[in-house]
């Protein structure tokens, strides 16, 4: 049975309480689905501030399907979890082709970030045609080279404002890439883990020197997969900073109604 977020149950503390790795905070959310220009059906989660104030839209690009990523990847997830509530930000979380996770399964099969280039363009029209405003790609290990190759040219790179990558690997995002992103000029933010599997931070300053506006991040400690409630709290603190123009850090208790997921 595919999971409704409608279904979950709110209930009000009565004091403050501790944002934990399963805390659930107020929004509007929404199954959704995307159609791509070659006919697929993609499943996704729309969560946005209970207020209807959107500062900022995330268009989550998760991490390899074939190694266990999906829309419901941890860190991707937990900004569903907190960011419409604590920063006004819109989350759109889906699966890429072929892609399952509770929510369902994804129409087609993976491509190997080629095909997948028509997701990332479904996602973004989806987010142009809910009026959804100051839009910014954020892209995680796999997803950053779906963000890096397709988000700087057309049509992605008139309807986003930048982008943000975690863990990006640069396997199949190639220096030409780079250099689109450097002749886009939009901002790019990465945030690369000292203990990464793929790219530490001094292989990942030479790589990303190509690109004159990108603000890399070194997270000391961290790994590819931002395991531990400390690296996946500093992460949603830099997406927040970078999408909002500001430095945040978000609050780690929250007054208010609080829902965890059923049984």
């Amino acid at each position: 049975m595919v999971f409704d977020p409608a279904s979950l149950s709110f209930v009000d503390a009565g004091g403050p309480v501790a944002v934990r790795a399963a805390t659930i905070l107020l929004a509007l959310r929404e199954n959704i689905e995307l159609t791509t220009a070659d006919g697929l059906t993609l499943v996704g989660e729309l969560a946005l501030p209970a207020d209807g104030v959107v500062k900022a839209t995330l268009i989550t690009l998760h991490p390899l399907p074939t190694h266990g990523g999906f829309m419901d990847s941890h860190v991707f997830k937990k900004a569903s979890y907190r960011l419409p509530a604590l920063a006004g930000i819109a989350v759109l979380r889906f699966n890429t082709r072929g892609t399952t996770s509770p929510r369902g399964t994804s129409g087609g099969m993976f491509q190997e970030g080629l095909g997948e280039r028509l997701d990332v363009e479904a996602a973004v029209q989806f987010a142009v045609d809910r009026g959804l405003p100051n839009r910014w790609l954020v892209g995680w290990s796999f997803g950053t080279e779906l963000v890096l190759k397709y988000g700087a040219v057309p049509p992605v790179a008139a309807d986003i404002e930048g982008a943000v990558l975690l863990s990006p690997p640069l396997h199949r995002a190639v220096d030409a890439d780079l250099a689109a992103w450097a002749s886009y000029g939009k901002p790019l933010s990465v945030l690369v883990p000292e203990l990464d599997d793929y790219l530490q931070p001094e292989a990942a300053a030479g790589r990303f020197s190509l690109v004159p506006q990108a603000v890399m991040v070194a997270v000391d400690g961290a790994k590819h997969l931002w395991v531990g409630e400390k690296y996946a709290a500093r992460a949603l603190n830099e997406i927040a900073s970078a999408v909002l123009g500001t430095v945040t850090v978000l609050p780690a208790q929250w007054s208010g109604a609080v829902a965890q997921l059923p049984a």
